[in-house]
């Protein structure tokens, strides 16, 4: 965890404190079920239970039981020996049939249901904001690019539309990868409840929001986790890609659309003129650190027999920094697109830029509707836009094709200009859009 790419709200999900308070939870609504089911007594169980409502613990002590873990090297044991010097003699029942993975993966499932909750209210506010630029910009006309290379026209609100669709399947991933790490295992030694009745893994499962795990081992299966892990990953892709978009929009030579430059910001040491996409360039970064969890979540599926220890170092890195760093980069994109300087002069200007090259298709369609075949229609709208492309946009294809003796055997300069109609291909705008936001603006 990094504190410069770090938001308050889910460093406090991943804190020491939270994960011990969690801890706390699980061993109270474990004993309070045990004295239900008779497996302690329901006095000391109602004790236990008294105690946590008094908030007997108050302050968790970080460093009393991390001194504790130094000597035990044991976290779960170090947490039990400070939380049980809180209670009288009750203290003896807690932990009672459980062993250490009931503790640790219940709560890293906690840990990453809260954490997708933030997640999933991070995607909102970027859907929304995606949204009212989408229809901000909804038929402002830009050029669309294959290979980096002049195609044909789009709108820039079709690019963030297409933004939009790609985070919504996003949030859609999120959901369900929250749904299939959300479980719960209080089922002891090698998974099998022979010291503890399965009636308090379903009361722990219910207290915290779980679902008790159908069959643990000893611990919850880590497939769970890789999807989970994966699910952030592509989340992360999606950001950098349209990152990487608006990189690109924002070169000098482009310069359709501008990350905001606030007053005082200086965009080089050396350089006073420069005015960098250096928000977009961070997100980059970000997706890359964030994906770089992916493969060892997945290396962790593969433990050995009911239960090793080898996916825990792993997660206590994976699980803080995946998330931690995909909320802050979330937030940065959707500030980003907020404030997003957009440019619709300059995108009419490249639109322009190439002589009317970006009409070709259409003069091959029309072409080949006039009974020309295809390839004879191909050769001759190319023969035509390779002067113009040659000339740097200096020449006008729409020029060139009246003067072409072929070309007017099949199409007059009037049905020519009419190619030449930019609004044409916009016609699908609104069918798109209606796809994407359900027809509501």
């Amino acid at each position: 965890m990094v504190p410069r790419y770090s938001r308050p709200a889910m460093t406090a999900i991943w804190s020491s404190e939270n994960r011990y308070r969690i801890w706390w939870d699980i061993e109270v609504f474990a004993a309070e079920a045990m004295g239900e089911v008779g497996m302690i007594p329901a006095e000391d169980a109602a004790t236990i239970r008294g105690a946590y409502d008094a908030d007997v613990l108050g302050e968790i002590d970080v460093p009393a039981i991390d001194a504790i873990d130094a000597v035990t090297k044991h976290d779960v044991i170090a947490f039990l020996t400070w939380a049980g010097g809180k209670l009288g003699p009750e203290r003896r029942w807690l932990h009672q049939g459980m062993t250490s993975s009931d503790v640790l993966d219940t709560s890293l499932a906690v840990q990453l249901k809260q954490s997708a909750d933030l997640l999933l209210d991070d995607l909102d506010a970027l859907l929304a904001v995606l949204k009212r630029r989408a229809f901000e910009h909804k038929l402002t006309p830009t050029i669309g690019r294959s290979h980096g290379i002049h195609a044909e026209p789009v709108t820039f609100g079709l690019k963030l539309a297409q933004a939009f669709a790609e985070f919504d399947r996003c949030r859609a991933r999120l959901i369900a990868a929250r749904a299939d790490i959300a479980t719960c295992a209080i089922s002891g030694a090698v998974g099998t409840y022979a010291n503890i009745d399965p009636a308090v893994e379903a009361h722990v499962a219910k207290k915290l929001g779980l679902l008790p795990e159908p069959t643990s081992t000893q611990v919850i299966p880590r497939d769970r986790h890789a999807m989970f892990f994966a699910a952030l990953g592509v989340i992360a892709s999606s950001v950098e890609r349209l990152a990487v978009e608006i990189r690109h929009l924002q070169r000098t030579e482009v310069l359709e659309v501008e990350e905001y430059f606030a007053p005082g910001q200086k965009g080089s040491s050396a350089m006073p003129h420069k005015r960098n996409p250096v928000l977009t360039e961070n997100l980059t970064g970000l997706a890359r650190v964030v994906r770089a969890a992916v493969v060892p979540a997945m290396e962790n599926v593969a433990l050995w027999h009911e239960r090793d220890i080898s996916h825990s170092s792993v997660e206590r890195f994976i699980g803080p920094d995946a998330c931690i760093t995909l909320d802050f980069a979330l937030a940065r994109l959707t500030g980003v697109i907020d404030k997003l300087l957009i440019y619709p002069e300059r995108m009419q200007k490249n639109l322009d830029r190439m002589g009317g090259l970006i009409h070709s298709q259409r003069v091959l369609l029309a072409l080949t509707q006039s009974g020309l075949s295809r390839e004879d229609s191909y050769a001759l709208v190319q023969r035509n836009a390779m002067k113009v492309w040659e000339s740097d946009g200096q020449m006008q294809l729409l020029d060139l094709l009246k003067a072409d003796p072929q070309v007017a055997e099949r199409l007059s300069d009037a049905e020519l200009e009419a190619l030449f109609d930019l609004d044409y291909h916009f016609k699908r705008i609104d069918t798109i859009f209606a796809r994407v936001f359900g027809g509501q603006d």
